[in-house]
């Protein structure tokens, strides 16, 4: 089990290793659903009054942000509810006020002149609210401007999540330099996104340095009742898992959607930093999106959101908030040795298997098997292609220097005939861009779905259907 003190490190990808469709390795090797490589900020990384209680939801019905909307998850289709067996990289875990000395001085002379120019100010309109720049930005509702001011943003935010988020304490054994065993804990994050007892987390909060799962979990809401957890499913595709308590009646978070995040739009995290500061409250921005990270284990986490909001361990499996209180993100990293680089997994990419937990499925994400490049314009030059987006299947060296073909022998692309460098340059309706590569669009389908890809082939364009499989677990 990891210190709690001590957040996961993570390393910048290889230059040259590509994204796979295959189970995520333990090693920097591609993983196995599509991971498109992209290039990353930093050189080492590190893991990482109350609001109403919510109406419990009626047996077997789903949530609103469930319901399937085109606008909830990433690829714009129905939430997938198919599932595998799941499996299960480590764990981690999850300040005071500073001063300023004011001083204010008032001559009656300035006093005496500032009562002309404020005339003169009222006359224009200026000195009114309605006109002057809010801290966060506006909007247009009605043909009105809409200002969000942001210290209300976050106290609401403080007061309306908080109650959902939850400190998990994960109990097991480490290895010592004898080969011997010795108890350990970690402490992380989650949230509650249903009154019935179901939390988001992360994988690395509930599983141990041996890809076991923790064998006790303890889970204290911000009102101190604690529970015993139990992990219901781990993600096959990313650092997520989930935790089920038994418990009614709890106040779940909002959940909202990171498709339509903007960078340089407010964030706010909530989370147990260090273990011990339970529900603390951070603020900031959307620093970037499409981010790509390799853990100190070599899983590789993509399509992440960068945010400067504080984050530090413990703060791992808790949520990232918009304005309006949503939860866009669950926080999963933070970079070491620098300020304000964290990430946080896109909701998106978390609700297909939050609506097959509800639906009491296993967890399960399909499996296209292949290995791609994202193209660019750098990859456009480099391959001599004749289009700047979509996925170039490309065979690439594993962590041995071996080479692995780009469609993996018995996948679905094999069976569909798919070849070594095609390229995809949609899939169904959605065209594969910067904002939409190959494995964030897969993500919202389902196992045993039929899709029907786009293929770009010696310069002729052909539609492709595949049945995609489930996701290996390794």
């Amino acid at each position: 089990m990891d210190d709690p003190t001590q957040p996961y490190r993570l390393t910048p990808p290889e230059p040259d290793s590509l994204p796979i469709e295959s189970p995520a390795p333990a090693a920097a090797e591609p993983s196995a659903e599509p991971h498109a490589v992209a290039p990353v900020e930093a050189p080492t990384y590190s893991w990482s009054p109350e609001a109403p209680r919510q109406a419990p939801t009626a047996a077997g019905a789903q949530p609103g942000w469930a319901s399937g909307s085109a606008a909830m998850n990433p690829a714009g289709m129905a939430v997938p509810t198919e599932p595998v067996t799941p499996v299960g990289a480590a764990r981690t875990p999850a300040t005071g006020p500073g001063r300023g000395t004011i001083l204010a001085t008032a001559l009656l002379s300035a006093v005496l002149a500032s009562g002309g120019t404020a005339v003169v100010l009222e006359g224009t309109g200026v000195l009114h609210g309605a006109s002057a720049a809010g801290p966060s930005g506006s909007g247009q509702a009605g043909g009105q401007t809409v200002r969000i001011d942001e210290s209300s943003a976050i106290v609401d935010a403080a007061a309306k999540v908080g109650p959902a988020v939850v400190q998990i304490t994960a109990d097991g054994v480490t290895t010592d330099p004898l080969g011997g065993t010795i108890p350990s804990e970690g402490v992380g994050s989650g949230i509650i996104f249903d009154p019935s007892g179901w939390i988001l987390t992360n994988r690395h909060v509930v599983q141990e340095d041996t890809d076991t799962i923790a064998s006790q979990l303890t889970i204290e809401l911000k009102d101190g009742q604690t529970y015993t957890g139990t992990v219901y499913g781990v993600d096959t595709l990313t650092d997520l898992a989930i935790v089920k308590i038994d418990a009614t009646g709890l106040t779940a978070a909002p959940i909202g959607t990171s498709a339509d995040v903007k960078v340089g739009q407010l964030a706010i995290a909530i989370g147990s930093p260090l273990g011990t500061y339970s529900n603390s409250v951070t603020s900031g921005i959307i620093s970037g999106t499409g981010r790509t990270v390799v853990v100190q284990s070599g899983d590789q986490l993509n399509n992440l959101i960068q945010t400067d909001a504080a984050i530090n361990p413990g703060n791992s499996g808790g949520p990232l908030l918009d304005a309006g209180s949503n939860v866009i993100g669950i926080n999963t990293a933070v970079a070491q040795n620098s300020n304000g680089i964290g990430f946080a997994i896109p909701i998106d990419i978390a609700r297909p298997i939050m609506s097959q937990a509800l639906a009491n499925k296993p967890l399960a994400r399909p499996y296209l098997g292949v290995r791609f490049e994202e193209i660019d314009l750098q990859v456009k030059q480099q391959e001599h292609l004749s289009v700047d987006q979509g996925a170039l299947l490309l065979s690439s060296p594993d962590a041995n220097g071996q080479t692995q073909p780009a469609i993996i022998a018995g996948g679905p692309a094999e069976k569909a005939g798919l070849k070594d460098g095609d390229i995809i340059t949609a899939v169904e309706d959605q065209v594969l861009d910067t904002e939409h590569p190959l494995d964030l669009v897969l993500s919202g389908y389902a196992p045993g779905q039929t899709i029907k890809l786009t293929i770009l082939r010696a310069g002729q364009t052909m539609t492709v259907s595949v049945m995609l499989g489930t996701r290996p677990a390794s």
